[in-house]
């Protein structure tokens, strides 16, 4: 009898624990892709406002709702630790749908466009990076930029929560082809991605940040932006010299540091923007600490 039992006991916790595979198949890798996917979207809908801001628009609504969406599956998988397939699936096809009409949409309209550069009324400028041509007014900011931006709120891994949203403002203008593509004072939106609070057993306190957005005169731009170095914050003074995109940021420390500090003390940056506290206590970046952003992709900006 006793037997018996245990061989049914084993049958059913085979079949309790075996979850369906609509359930098991999807991961945070997954749910990362889908974030992934709505920045490529953002940048498809950047490229099609300075074409047909309305149609633009109407996307760039929807797409909003769909960020949502994925923020919401992140936390549902978290805490229940199974999603469907199907939910994925739906938010996954839903994006590639806008990004799909965001291309065809451009892509009608370049059509448009390109007749007039025939009939030799050139509407654009071509950047010297790339073979597409910029819409009247626009520069485009090359992938690996890096500029530096100081937090307007401090970020401490023992308070900070995934998805957290921040702050931080440019320090110097950045410009292209002589043209100032990202005024100093810019706002750069950031977010936690992941955060590791010091424990007992776990001495090394990480958080990693990103940056999605920048905003320029009230304009909002998507970016994808990591962090390669964190800086002091204190003794920032002075009118700050111009830097030229894909120039060497750090000719600019001496004005931008008052001590000469050089890295914050205690922490270390690792691949992906990681940050994490080398002391064994809790990462700490005060508000005024100076952020060093790497542009991961380009991103174009109508300068007039």
């Amino acid at each position: 009898m006793t037997r018996i039992s245990g061989v049914a006991l084993a049958v059913w916790l085979t079949v309790g624990l075996a979850s369906p595979a609509w359930a098991q198949a999807v991961t945070q890798a997954d749910i990362q892709r889908l974030q992934d996917n709505t920045y490529l979207a953002e940048r498809d809908i950047t490229t099609l406002r300075s074409r047909d801001t309305a149609r633009a628009s109407q996307l760039q609504a929807e797409l909003d709702d769909l960020k949502d969406e994925v923020i919401y599956l992140k936390v549902k998988l978290r805490k229940d630790r199974t999603l469907a397939r199907t939910e994925f699936g739906d938010v996954r096809d839903r994006i590639e749908s806008v990004r799909s009409r965001a291309a065809s949409a451009s892509a009608s309209n370049d059509v448009g466009s390109s007749r007039g550069v025939y009939d030799g009324n050139r509407t654009g400028t071509t950047d010297t990076r790339s073979s597409r041509p910029l819409p009247r007014g626009a520069v485009e900011v090359p992938s690996g930029t890096e500029l530096d931006a100081r937090l307007q709120t401090g970020l401490n891994s023992g308070t900070a929560q995934v998805e957290d949203r921040f702050e931080a403002t440019t320090l110097a203008d950045l410009t292209v082809d002589g043209r100032v593509a990202v005024p100093a004072g810019s706002v750069l939106r950031g977010v936690v991605s992941s955060v590791e609070p010091a424990t007992r057993t776990n001495r090394t306190a990480k958080m990693t940040v990103t940056f999605d957005q920048v905003t320029i005169s009230g304009h909002d731009y998507p970016i994808r932006g990591t962090v390669t170095q964190a800086l002091e914050g204190e003794g920032i003074k002075g009118d700050l010299p111009k830097a030229g995109a894909g120039a060497a940021i750090g000719g600019i420390l001496g004005a931008v540091l008052g001590g000469g500090k050089g890295a914050l003390l205690g922490v270390l940056i690792g691949g992906g923007g990681t940050i994490a506290a080398t002391e064994g206590k809790e990462l700490d970046l005060p508000q005024g600490t100076v952020l060093r952003v790497r542009l991961d992709s380009p991103v174009q900006i109508q300068t007039r």
